[in-house]
């Protein structure tokens, strides 16, 4: 199998470099990504593009196509390079009409300017096929830049390879990252309705926290199951945050939640545990039967939280948190946030897990 892998990783290689490349690409050099520092992954092993090895960890089949994106994944590197471009190959599985092409396939870089990651260019997605190949950021000023540089969120990134001019430099780096923060949750963890990778709620925290955030959201499937347990137990990290209360039904929130928060807390007995109250969609504003869905989710959820942070001393409950304002403009559809609905969760949601990591030394 690991020789069929192999393979096939070779033959896209040979494929990369020997498409014809577009005029404005022509002057420049290409380096494999995995030669770089790979950021954001649960853990080292798997794909090295992918952020969680979907042959562990007991995932069903339904969710191993979602955990085999490569969403909240990214390089990090410095160039002297004036123009910065990419080639990069997704095995696209089912579209996410929530979300953009860009979030979907596309990259985004940013470069550290002042201490602060700040928004370069995107790498734009062909509308058709798997290959790609764009210039990211062009006529930059000389001197030498420290990039970041997100994968696509809704696709599997089978090989990526980073352009510059030829003349110029590209060098891995450490991360740049202090801390690591996993974050599991629903599509709205995973990004859904974001409009570019950078831009997604848990991307956003990351650069805020200065830490490399894994992202575990699993559209539609995180229900507080034993596989979600499995990952974060094998996962080390300086904090968890979770978005565990979207998907499943309030029974369901009744049911597991005790046995979810327990087990997680004996891998991980000193290290602190987050969990986010679900938004008010704005769909309930006039869909009854969803209304008292989402009603039975949120109730559930308090109640349970509130006996298990007097149980367990580094568990904590912050409500609300995801939140997207009363007006009805911070979501794509009614329950997705768009970038209003997560800046207005960054809003509400930043001070509150500022206020909780700082004891724990995380500023």
């Amino acid at each position: 199998m690991r020789r069929v892998l192999m393979l096939s990783f070779a033959m896209v290689l040979f494929t990369m470099t020997t498409l014809a490349l577009p005029k404005e690409l022509e002057g420049h050099k290409f380096v494999d990504a995995t030669t770089l520092t790979i950021i954001n992954k649960a853990h080292n092993d798997g794909l090295p593009l992918s952020r969680v090895d979907i042959s562990k960890f007991g995932i069903p089949e339904f969710a191993k196509e979602y955990l085999s994106h490569s969403t909240g994944v990214a390089v990090v590197f410095k160039t002297n390079s004036r123009e910065i471009s990419a080639k990069w190959f997704t095995k696209k599985g089912k579209n996410d009409v929530t979300t953009s092409g860009f979030f979907q396939h596309g990259l985004d870089l940013y470069i550290r300017e002042g201490g602060k990651w700040v928004f370069a260019g995107v790498g734009r997605p062909k509308s058709y096929g798997e290959y790609h190949e764009r210039m990211i950021v062009s006529n930059m000023a000389e001197g030498e830049k420290e990039c970041l540089l997100y994968f696509p969120m809704y696709s599997k990134l089978t090989s990526l390879e980073i352009g510059v001019e030829k003349g110029a430099t590209i060098e891995a780096i450490p991360s740049p990252f202090e801390h690591k923060i996993l974050f599991v949750g629903s599509s709205l963890t995973h990004g859904s309705a974001a409009s570019r990778p950078g831009l997604a709620y848990v991307a956003r925290m990351g650069r805020l926290l200065n830490a490399e955030t894994p992202n575990i959201g699993v559209g539609g499937k995180c229900k507080l199951d034993d596989y979600f347990i499995n990952i974060v137990c094998a996962t080390e990290a300086d904090a968890y945050i979770f978005d565990t209360f979207s998907n499943p039904t309030g029974q369901q929130v009744e049911e597991r939640l005790y046995n979810f928060v327990k087990r997680i807390v004996e891998a991980h007995p000193d290290k602190p545990m987050i969990f986010l109250q679900t938004l008010k969609y704005d769909k309930t504003r006039f869909d009854l039967d969803y209304r008292k869905f989402s009603e039975g989710q949120r109730s559930a959820a308090a109640k349970g939280m509130a006996k298990i942070c007097k149980e367990f001393k580094n568990v904590y409950f912050v409500d609300p948190a995801l939140y997207v304002g009363e007006d009805g403009e911070g979501t794509s559809d009614g329950i997705h946030l768009n970038d209003l609905g997560t800046q207005r969760t960054l809003d509400v949601v930043m001070p509150k897990v500022r206020k909780i990591l700082k004891r724990y030394g995380i500023k």
